[in-house]
């Protein structure tokens, strides 16, 4: 259910006119007695949102997570450099985009939203070509887009010539799940085929874009990427400007929610690992150990949230027999990683030019995606730049084939960085942290209908995370935090107690006459 936020009063963080208001179940203010009693697996950005959201309405939580310190794949770690300062590691760079109106809204519970530092450009460039800016493209759709193409080397005349307007037209008529059904079924790849955009607009507008999912576009399903294009560009007035957090992720946002959630009541138990949730009567046992191993214990609770990535979720529903039917679990089953990526932190004896931008997109500068100059606005990073003279360089490879040579990758991205910003030729790497993962989650085409929904058979039972399907149109961390709120106010429904109002960007094209022409065409 969902209306329009004409005539709501929104938040701070929501200046979009026409965002729209997704107003909770109505009920209690609180939780009654017998207090019930959740188990949150999982302490990410869903896990998070979700323990918040059950706490502020009277139940108790328990959040299980498996690491040494809440942030999921936002985590951050200490670690020391050969010249004995301490430093934190983490798994790089992410953009915090203003249509993330229900992640700001968690962040700013623990005041993490004041950490956000504005960064004044969005830059992609291709090499040996084009370099696009949004600093100077207006907010508000379709200027947006007009400025943008005005402004962009990439669109010619004789570019957008070739254009095939009809394809184009998808892009005009988004809905969520309406867009999964037209386009699920096409690879991101094909579908910029169909439109037949130029070569550099599409290698700058829209594979930086596809990739930020961890993804070949060849392997990503078009409905995510004409999705991500309604969210940031033709359905939002947000801009497509960003903010980064001020200080390492645990000091600008980990840190301050912990101690709202403790403040709230909330048992936050790092280093837990939770083996099996199984039906026990109206509830779950939870069978959890020490991370490093350890003697299992067995608890009952009233309802859980699971809120792993999308591979812990799959190995623990296969620990879990006795949850949902089979269709769930097979579309669980189903669920996979997208490929390896690698984030190289450099730490360089000499600084990068003052000119460099804090952040940069990059296409066609072998697997390097984007370029991060961290002390532009890391405090740590800053500090340490400050003190030594240097830089603190931060670089991307998204979507690297399974089974190359990780050595070979790690010498490449540094030869690329030379190329990208010359100077760093001269300059000598007095420390460097290399980072393999492999735990995002991969949209695959045809993946959509398989995916699990926050609501489950059991009614006490929901899911959350970034892979979750959702009717909000959200992605990336957004659908992570959005999804968490959504899997606490599906189990406060059953206790009769309040939800939590949501926000999103609006649920489909800002033109009722393109939308129409698209549904023409």
């Amino acid at each position: 259910m969902r209306r329009a936020a004409a005539g709501q009063r929104r938040p701070v963080h929501v200046r979009d006119r026409r965002a729209v208001l997704w107003p909770a179940a109505p009920g209690a203010a609180r939780a009654g007695r017998p207090v019930p009693h959740a188990a949150v697996v999982g302490g990410g950005i869903a896990g998070i949102a979700a323990a918040t959201a059950l706490a502020e309405r009277g139940v108790r939580v328990d959040l299980l997570e498996r690491r040494a310190s809440l942030g999921g794949r936002l985590e951050g770690w200490p670690d020391r450099l050969s010249d004995g300062t301490s430093v934190t590691m983490s798994r790089g760079f992410h953009a915090f985009f203003r249509q993330y109106y229900n992640l700001r809204a968690l962040l700013l519970r623990g005041h993490g939203a004041a950490a956000f530092v504005p960064l004044d450009d969005y830059l992609l460039q291709r090499a040996g070509g084009a370099r696009e800016s949004f600093r100077r493209v207006p907010r508000t759709p379709p200027w947006n887009l007009l400025g943008f193409v005005a402004r962009s080397p990439a669109f010619s005349l004789s570019a957008m010539a070739g254009l095939s307007p009809r394809a184009a037209l998808a892009l005009l008529d988004v809905r969520v799940p309406h867009v999964y059904r037209r386009l699920d079924g096409v690879s991101a790849a094909d579908f910029l085929d169909r439109v037949r955009f130029p070569e550099e607009a599409r290698d700058l507008a829209f594979e930086v874009f596809s990739r930020s999912f961890f993804a070949d576009p060849r392997e990503l399903s078009a409905a995510e990427l004409v999705l991500m294009f309604h969210i940031y560009f033709l359905g939002s007035a947000e801009g497509l400007l960003f903010d980064v957090p001020g200080e390492p992720f645990p000091a600008a946002l980990w840190e301050p929610l912990a101690r709202h959630l403790e403040a709230l009541g909330v048992t936050v138990r790092t280093r837990r690992r939770v083996h099996s949730v199984s039906p026990d009567g109206e509830g779950f046992t939870v069978t959890s150990s020490p991370a490093g191993g350890g003697r299992r214990e067995e608890a009952h609770y009233d309802a859980a949230v699971l809120a792993p990535d999308s591979g812990g979720l799959r190995s623990l529903v296969d620990a879990s027999p006795g949850l949902g039917h089979r269709d769930w679990r097979a579309g669980i089953a189903r669920l996979r990683q997208a490929p390896p990526f690698l984030v190289s932190r450099y730490w360089l004896d000499r600084p990068v030019h003052s000119r460099r931008p804090g952040f940069l997109g990059t296409s066609g500068y072998g697997p390097v995606d984007n370029v991060s100059v961290l002390e532009r606005w890391e405090g740590e990073a800053a500090r340490w730049a400050a003190r030594t003279g240097g830089s603190v360089v931060e670089l991307h490879a998204y979507a690297v084939p399974e089974g190359c040579d990780r050595g070979a990758v790690e010498a490449r991205m540094v030869r690329e960085l030379r190329r990208i910003y010359p100077e760093t030729a001269r300059a000598a790497v007095l420390d460097v942290r290399h980072e393999w993962r492999a735990d995002c989650p991969h949209f695959p085409v045809g993946g959509y209908p398989h995916r699990p929904g926050v609501r489950t058979s059991h009614p006490r039972l929901a899911v959350a995370g970034d892979a979750v399907r959702t009717e909000l149109p959200v992605a990336l961390m957004e659908r992570a935090a959005t999804t968490g709120f959504q899997a606490a106010n599906a189990l406060l429904e059953t206790w009769g107690v309040r939800g939590h109002d949501l926000w999103s960007v609006p649920v489909a094209g800002r033109s009722a006459a393109l939308r129409l022409l698209a549904r023409l065409a």
